[in-house]
């Protein structure tokens, strides 16, 4: 129950409450804090992006940083948002949004607004530490009033089934640090981020920029709906930027979003619609008593519908030094990082790698020429994001370009286009040579596993072809064969590779019959490396 207090205090908001379409009932119960009300529209959103584009790059105000050191990653947990106090824990729609506490990690102040049903009135949602249940000595409370939040999610229904999801403990997206957000698939589970956009990543002369969402705006949803609409402001030293996210959570979780994008200054990698995941190792290279575990990874693959229609998947890396690799296309129907290994005898792991989501990136409208970019940075743990997936334009990116643009965000356990080939399934690494005799060295056998499609209906006798090509290096002992597990359409090509020295070679296989595709093409890039010694 309400103090008589904050009943008081939120009472004299309530002709400002009417306004914004809630009613006094449903906001009291709710005892957040709201500012004056201004005028707002995604236009007036994207002009001011555009306004402080043209102008030198203001970092946020910053706090007191000697108090936000004090919450550290022990002190931080102890910070919790009351879920009595969530904006729409009553309604309006079914899903209520609580909000996260500064601290040593994420010290960017972001401002929250509530907009009104029509999305033309804003009141900031005010800071107060009362929001958050935290002991009595905690830093947080030297923080100054209206000092401003570190990021929002959203919960899982509040009319949804309680007694398995409980909304006060269960979120389905949630958006932290600088522009990072990401969202659960239909397996329930968090994994990689996506972001608002990529600058410099991976360039040697240039560090990596992260422009931060300062201010967030909630669209009050309707009763009934699945769908969330929250807009943004972007600001970095770069450019600024205006979004627009229209979230849906059913099965899984799905974001249109819209974004315009003013540079302010020159950007040599210009990353859309990037997604930012982990890869440790998988069955493909493993070192020997690296980790208990057989495999550690959220993603284990970029996958690729270019604007030919060609399907192409590209296993990930941990590779020796940071690579950076481009496809080039034209219109990409779409793009994105996946698990597709779904075993938990993979993984052996209570933390899910098995339920990890995939994130699907799907363009709207006309992206025009560039290159999908794979970056893969080298890691010794599983608590480093190490891989980056993003759209870069062909056309330099310099100081005065405006960008408008849309695209489409799946979370899911698979993609949401599936291709009818055959797909990937496994890439497996060996010591090349003939079984039986020493296996010499600079010599790699691979194993690629293909599963599905045309090849479950190939008739019995008929083996598939492995069309192979690669950047350098010769190829012997190349054969298909069905994976003895009998299980319909399981193929796999094997091959060995003979290279010298260490520079990686690109490769490409698809498996065809006669004149047909069967599967979708294989790209991967080897990195030599020192083979055990020979054994009979």
């Amino acid at each position: 129950m309400l103090s008589r207090r904050r009943f008081i205090a939120a009472s004299s908001s309530f002709a400002t409450l009417a306004a914004l379409g809630l009613t006094p009932e449903a906001f009291a119960a709710q005892g957040l804090r709201l500012g004056k009300a201004r005028a707002f529209s995604y236009d007036a959103l994207v002009a001011q992006a555009r306004a402080l584009a043209a102008a030198p790059y203001a970092p946020p105000p910053k706090l007191p940083r000697e108090v936000l050191e004090k919450i550290d990653y022990e002190a931080h947990g102890k910070i919790h948002f009351k879920t009595d106090e969530a904006l729409f824990a009553h309604g309006p729609g079914p899903f209520p949004v609580t909000f996260f506490h500064l601290g040593r990690y994420f010290q960017t102040p972001v401002h929250m607004h509530l907009l009104d049903a029509a999305g033309t009135a804003a009141q900031e949602i005010v800071y107060d530490p009362r929001y958050f249940d935290m002991p009595a000595d905690s830093p947080a409370r030297l923080l100054p009033k209206g000092a401003g939040f570190a990021g929002f999610r959203f919960q899982e229904s509040r009319l949804g089934d309680q007694a398995r999801l409980p909304w006060q403990k269960n979120d389905w997206v949630a958006f932290l640090g600088a522009s990072y957000f990401r969202a659960i698939g239909a397996l329930y589970q968090y994994g990689l981020s996506a972001r608002g956009i990529a600058l410099e990543v991976a360039q040697p002369d240039r560090p990596e920029e992260f422009p931060s969402f300062t201010q967030f705006y909630f669209l009050p949803p309707k009763d009934g709906s699945d769908t969330v609409t929250v807009f943004a402001l972007l600001e970095g030293a770069s450019l600024a930027g205006a979004y627009r996210f229209v979230m849906r959570r059913d099965a899984a979780v799905v974001m249109d979003i819209e974004c315009a994008l003013f540079l302010r200054r020159d950007v040599a990698r210009f990353g859309i619609a990037p997604a930012t995941s982990m890869y440790w190792f998988s069955e493909t290279v493993k070192a020997t008593g690296i980790d208990w575990r057989p495999e550690v990874h959220d993603s284990d693959g970029l996958a690729i519908w270019n604007g030919n229609g060609e399907r192409i998947w590209r296993p990930l890396n941990n590779p020796p030094r940071t690579m950076a690799s481009a496809f080039g296309d034209k219109n990409p129907r779409g793009f994105g990082l996946l698990q597709r290994d779904r075993n938990f005898d993979h993984y052996q792991d209570g933390v899910n790698y098995d339920r990890r989501p995939s994130l699907w990136v799907e363009p709207l409208g006309d992206w025009g020429e560039g290159s999908v970019q794979l970056i893969e940075i080298p890691t010794d743990d599983e608590i480093h994001d190490n891989i980056v997936a993003m759209w870069v334009p062909k056309a330099p990116a310099s100081a005065g370009s405006e960008y408008r643009l849309k695209y489409r965000l799946h979370w899911l356990a698979d993609e949401p286009y599936p291709t009818p080939l055959a797909r990937c399934v496994a890439t497996r690494l060996g010591n090349g040579g003939e079984p039986g005799k020493p296996r010499p060295l600079g010599v790699r056998k691979f194993m690629v596993e293909f599963l599905g499609g045309p090849l479950e209906k190939l008739p019995f006798g008929v083996r598939p072809e492995a069309v192979l090509s690669s950047s350098r290096g010769s190829f012997s002992y190349v054969f298909c064969e069905a994976v003895p597990d009998g299980v319909p359409g399981h193929w796999r090509a094997q091959f060995d590779l003979t290279t010298t020295g260490d520079e990686p070679v690109d490769m490409r296989l698809y498996l065809k019959s006669g004149e047909q595709t069967l599967s979708e093409t294989w790209l991967y890039q080897y990195h030599p490396f020192a083979p055990s010694k020979s054994h009979g």
